[in-house]
Formats: structure tokens, sequence, C-alpha cells
């Protein structure tokens, strides 16, 4: 079954209105739970790379690159992620780019075992809404949809609200600088620090001069489809999933059928990439993404404040 983000979480709607009451209830459990659960501290920093929108937010691209930063500053990082089976494409993502992964169905368990085998940095990737355990920075990701209508879910596409930025340390928003979002988040918080992010497309001269049929389901396949737009290469057909779908192999093959009748070529995320690996079909190619920060050395310098705070 494909499940798709509803149109009416980009603005307020009369859908959105009706289901703002189920949307209270949401917001009373989140605040019970913050209230009534305890967290649990760790010897080691735990850097928590997460989001209040859900989905597609960059959680997993940023938390590879301060995974690999970290290791040339001499540091021992392992990227912790809660153990879902339907997550499996991230897994692999991960494992791909960088060394060091737990994955576990429990996240105090994992840190745990990352601490026994001898890491000295825990990067959360995803978690913030997990209230068990105690974070000493909170790096929250935004892309251009911002906060949608504003509202949570489900009427909205908020895991909770605004105000948790408050325990926010950084920001990284993922496009172009928006100045009224900024002043939006400083008056929310104003302690904390704001950094841009981007995305650059590798060995994009391949595609080039070829009629491109990109499929992509990720948090934010239009994101995608923009990146590829903006290097001026020829997008002919486009194809949207859900976040982890699951593609059989007839779909793909159906793909394939269609970009060979019409001379196109078919490339996907790479995150979808690892979904239809096994499936051993050469037609099908992926573009590399690479995750930039825009003020790299001030982003780091930001984070190492971590190990002050442990010390």
């Amino acid at each position: 079954m494909k499940l798709y983000k509803p149109n009416f979480w980009k603005e307020t709607n009369l859908v959105s209105i009706l289901l703002f009451p189920i949307s209270l209830i949401v917001k009373l459990i989140v605040l019970m739970r913050k209230t009534f659960i305890k967290e649990l501290e760790f010897e080691i920093p735990v850097i928590c790379v997460g989001n209040i929108y859900l989905g597609g937010t960059g959680k997993t691209p940023l938390s590879i690159n301060l995974g690999k930063e970290l290791s040339i500053l001499n540091k021992n990082p392992v990227i912790i992620r809660k153990y879902y089976k339907h997550h499996e494409d991230e897994y692999s993502l991960i494992r791909e780019n960088f060394k060091h992964l737990i994955t576990k169905k429990d996240r105090k368990n994992a840190i745990k075992n990352a601490v026994q085998n001898g890491f000295d940095t825990v990067i959360l990737d995803d978690g913030f809404q997990d209230y068990k355990i105690k974070k000493n920075l909170n790096i929250v990701c935004f892309n251009n949809q911002l906060l949608g209508n504003g509202m949570l879910i489900p009427a909205g596409p908020l895991r909770e609200s605004v105000d948790s930025l408050k325990s926010a340390h950084i920001i990284i928003i993922n496009g172009d600088q928006n100045i009224d979002f900024e002043k939006k988040l400083l008056e929310i918080n104003n302690k904390i620090s704001i950094f841009y992010s981007r995305y650059q497309l590798i060995d994009v001269e391949k595609y080039r001069g070829k009629k491109l049929f990109v499929v992509a389901g990720i948090g934010n396949p239009e994101n995608f489809f923009e990146l590829i737009r903006s290097q001026n290469l020829n997008i002919i057909k486009k194809l949207s999933f859900p976040d982890h779908y699951q593609f059989s192999k007839s779909e793909i093959l159906n793909i394939i059928n269609d970009a060979r009748k019409n001379g196109y070529q078919v490339v996907m995320t790479e995150k979808d990439y690892h979904r239809v690996k096994d499936f051993n079909l050469t037609e099908i190619h992926y573009i590399k993404v690479k995750l930039e920060i825009v003020e790299k050395k001030e982003f780091l310098n930001k984070v190492l404040t971590v190990y002050d705070k442990k010390n």
C-alpha cells in the first residue's frame, strides 16, 4: 500500500481543522511522556540528529557527514538507529558510507553497547522524541518544507510542537537562507545556532544530455527532483513513492520496460537503490548525493563543545 504525505499538511484547510482535536490529544500525550519519563544519562556524549517535521529532513546524510568529520578529528563515533524492519534501506546506506552503525529495538541498549565497544561518541540518527535518553547536543533538521502548516500529526506534519525547539542547540536548514524562519526560530529559543546545508550531486556529467526517468521513494521526493533540475539535467518522467517503499521486482521491471520503449535512463536515489539492488538489474542507476555544511568549521566548533560539557 502506498501512503503519501497529504497535501493539507502544506497549509491549513478544512481537513486539517477537522483533524485538529486529534492533534491536541497527540500534544497531550507528548507532554505527559516528557513529564513522566525519566532520562538516562551516559558517560559518553550523545549527539542527537533529529527533527520535528515528519520524515525527509536529511537526518541520515547529516549523521553520516558528522560521523566522518568527527573521525577526522580523532574521535571514535558510532551512529545509532532504532531498528525497524522496513528501514533496511537506510541501514545499508549508512554502512556503505560510514563504518560504524549499531541498530537495536531499544536505543538505550544500543548506547550501552557502544560504550562497551569503546566508542567515545554516539550520533543518534533520529531520536529527538525519545525522552528516555539524555542528549548532550540536540541538532534539529529542517528542509524546504520548514513547518508545513505548523500543526501536529495528523492535522499537520509535526511530530511535536515548535516549543520543543527550546531544547535544541543547533538548527540545520537544508536549502536557501530564510531570514523570516530564522527569526521565528530565535523567538522560540534565542540560544540556538542556525546553520545551512546543501546537497551536491556526484558524477552528474554521465547523465547530461540523457532523457531521465527519475524514481524517488523518500520523505520529500520533490526535493530530489528539484536538485536534479538545478543541475540542468533533463527529467522527462518522474515517479514518486512513499518513504521506505518496498518495491516489487515486477514494479521495477515495468519501469525498465517503459524506459526501454522511450529511450529513457532510469535513475533513483541512493537509498531507493539499496531496496532494489538485489534484483540485479543493470538498467537501474542511482545518483549519489553529498551533503555539505555551508559554514562547516563554525558548525564543527559548536559540535565540539559537547566534549567540554562531558569533562
